[in-house]
């Protein structure tokens, strides 16, 4: 293919619509998207495989596309030993975590890029992740070890398949085991005192630099309070908060156009690297919304707002559901968008008022960040409406800079978290245009981004849907729904949840395995099914899962569903008992298990004005995980045992709140009502 406008011919990955791999488009390389044709030339020819995976946002995919994958000879080295294959981790996260777990045992630790070599099959004999050019600080160059590789696959072939088998008698191994005790509450308690071991007391957040936001864990901590003994309860609700506090003032927080960085490369907050990627804020508006409603603390509202309205600027889509990420790069440079000087801040805000706002935040001649430029974070404790001009105008000096680039992509499973977020954030600071942004995104990705039979698909770019969904997106669509039937944004949601938790029980549940997979039974298959992602930048999707199965099982009525999740929870009860803080989600899971959801039933009768208000109450003190039902004559896939027996007494507005198999005595008003919560 010849490029019209001279200079490189672009390669196969032009013909995509993924932005990662048409970033791709010109190098070099002889790249090949994932798919048949690419495993079919490699069996033809007889030639390993060089499989290279990372994401639009990715610094340091960046870097190694500069150094190595625009050099001629390094791609001269690529095309002539290797069929080569670009994936775009946001659009096959199942290849990715294929090969990620590969590349984890083979030096231990993943990361992206990721670098995965294997046989012509697709079994993965070696791997690592970022390569430089020419050998540094003990790594192998990569032109070297592509020749390296290339002699060994020629050479010892019979080496390399062992490996490979071998390997992949690993990944397909489950860890198993007898629990010593059943998981529950232990299970979460466990969890908890785990992580406030290796909780930083001076600047929140967990251990040392680099330091991520870590919110699943942070989710955890907050649940468990409710077993843990009144001291350790109040003192772990109080890291969060510190946490959520020291993030907000630091510079891993973009303090003009709201929202959250990807984590910070020191231990404080203070330099971020600069992505923004729209699973932290979906999950973090979660956090700070539960935060807020456990301590009240007026500091952690203002990210919220600030993180919404970022959202609903710069990531929301003109047609329906909101970005993928913003890079952290511009003009090939990371965080120059967001970096200031001294004198850029005056240009921006007048000079009269430049000194007030260089000392609040951390401006000065100096600097923290390159080049004597400053990564704004606030010193001090200063109001946030004090410079909130100031803010502004220098936000909107800012928007005339070169941008980093958006992956305009959208995700369900991402899209799902910010769904819930929203939806939590609306109910507890009664912001009805929350509720309906979210409302919105939900439709938009359950009629939009599914294929011709209703099943979800995974992806939405350039008008069309594409790749069926994995668990991580039918589970946080799920619990998405969830969130929106419990923020009172319709019964349709409950609908549409109860046929994702079907999705999940039927496609995604292996009966004889007793446990959840991340790809669905009918998907493309590869060299091994992944069981299922982790912890880490976003929830565990077996344990989103199991969340949302329980919740739907409960209001249902569905013994079926509720069978599956104890039976993924047996499977998992040997690796949960002996390392319960590597599976935040999955323990928090086991602690809503044991102890059941609440479930707030309102009767309207004559006074529909007062069962809002009772319901608002309601949404208002209840755990997330607990429901609100008001109760009306429509149809409802809801199980009727939940009405029976009640009603609106006198015609009064009536609540009762029920847990397990017992129910309160019927309360009239809101404090009534909170009293019981």
């Amino acid at each position: 293919m010849s490029n019209p406008a001279g200079g490189p011919a672009p390669n196969r990955l032009a013909n995509e619509t993924s932005a990662y791999l048409r970033q791709h488009m010109l190098n070099p390389v002889d790249w090949y998207p994932w798919g048949p044709e690419a495993l079919e030339r490699a069996r033809a020819e007889d030639k390993p495989l060089l499989i290279s995976i990372g994401y639009s946002a990715c610094h340091w995919c960046h870097v190694m596309e500069r150094e190595s994958f625009e050099d001629p000879k390094i791609a001269s080295l690529m095309n002539e030993g290797f069929i080569c294959i670009k994936v775009d981790r946001e659009e096959r996260p199942d290849v990715d975590q294929v090969y990620m777990d590969a590349v984890t045992r083979f030096i231990g630790r993943g990361g992206w890029p990721l670098t995965a070599f294997c046989n012509s099959s697709g079994a993965p004999f070696y791997g690592g992740t970022y390569f430089p050019p020419t050998p540094r600080h003990g790594m192998p160059g990569f032109g070297d070890l592509l020749i390296q590789i290339g002699e060994i696959y020629r050479e010892r072939r019979d080496d390399v398949e062992r490996t490979a088998t071998e390997l992949l008698g690993e990944l397909n191994r489950h860890v198993a085991g007898v629990a010593d005790e059943p998981i529950g509450e232990s299970t979460a308690i466990a969890a908890a005192r785990h992580l406030m071991r290796g909780a930083d007391r001076t600047h929140g957040g967990f251990g040392d630099a680099p330091k991520f936001p870590s919110p699943p864990s942070l989710e955890l901590l907050m649940a468990a309070a409710d077993a843990l003994p009144a001291d350790e309860a109040e003192d772990a609700v109080s890291h969060v908060a510190f946490t959520c506090r020291s993030m907000a003032r630091g510079g891993v927080y973009d303090h003009l156009a709201g929202g959250f960085h990807r984590y910070s490369v020191d231990a404080h907050w203070g330099i971020p690297h600069f992505e923004k990627m729209l699973y932290d804020q979906g999950q973090l508006l979660r956090v700070y919304s539960e935060a807020w409603r456990r301590t009240a603390d007026e500091k952690l509202l203002w990210p919220i707002r600030e993180t919404v309205a970022f959202l609903c600027r710069e990531m929301a889509a003109p047609d329906g559901g909101f970005f993928a990420s913003i890079d952290a790069d511009s003009e090939g440079v990371e965080g120059r968008f967001y970096a200031w000087t001294p004198e850029q801040v005056a240009d921006a805000i007048g000079d009269a008022n430049a000194p007030a706002f260089n000392a609040a935040y951390d401006v000065s001649q100096a600097g923290n960040f390159e080049n004597h430029s400053t990564v704004l974070r606030e010193v001090g404790d200063p109001s946030r409406n004090e410079f909130a001009t100031a803010r502004e105008q220098l936000r909107v000096a800012r928007s005339r800079r070169v941008a980093p680039g958006t992956d305009t992509k959208r995700l369900t499973a991402w899209n799902g978290l910010v769904v819930s977020g929203l939806a939590r954030a609306g109910s507890l600071l009664a912001d009805q245009r929350m509720i309906e942004t979210a409302a919105a995104t939900a439709d938009f990705l359950l009629q939009q981004v599914v294929d011709p039979a209703g099943r979800p698909l995974r992806v939405f770019d350039h008008g069309t849907a594409r790749i069926p969904a994995f668990l991580d997106d039918v589970a946080a669509l799920l619990e998405a729904c969830l969130d929106l039937h419990r923020a009172g944004a319709g019964e349709r949601f409950f609908d549409a949840a109860l046929g994702l938790a079907q999705e999940i029980a039927v496609h995604f549940f292996d009966p004889d395995k007793e446990d959840l997979f991340f790809s669905p039974d009918d998907g493309e298959r590869l060299v091994c099914r992944p069981r299922t992602d982790h912890d880490g930048a976003t929830p565990q999707s077996t344990g989103l899962a199991a969340l949302g199965l329980i919740r739907v099982a409960a209001l249902a009525d569905r013994a079926d569903l509720r069978s599956v999740v104890d039976r993924v929870f047996r499977t998992h009860a040997f690796a949960l008992g002996r390392a319960p803080h590597a599976f935040p989600t999955l323990a928090r899971a086991a602690l809503t298990s044991r102890r059941g959801i609440g479930v707030a039933v309102i009767f309207a009768g004559e006074d529909p004005i007062t069962a809002e208000a009772l319901a608002g109450t309601a949404r208002r003190t209840l755990r997330f995980e607990d429901a609100v039902i008001l109760s009306t004559p429509a149809r409802s896939a809801i199980s009727p045992h939940w009405r029976l027996g009640r009603e609106a007494i006198g015609g009064r507005a009536t609540a009762y709140l029920c847990r397990g198999f017992e129910c309160s005595l019927p309360v009239h008003t809101p404090d009534e009502l909170a009293a019981l919560c």
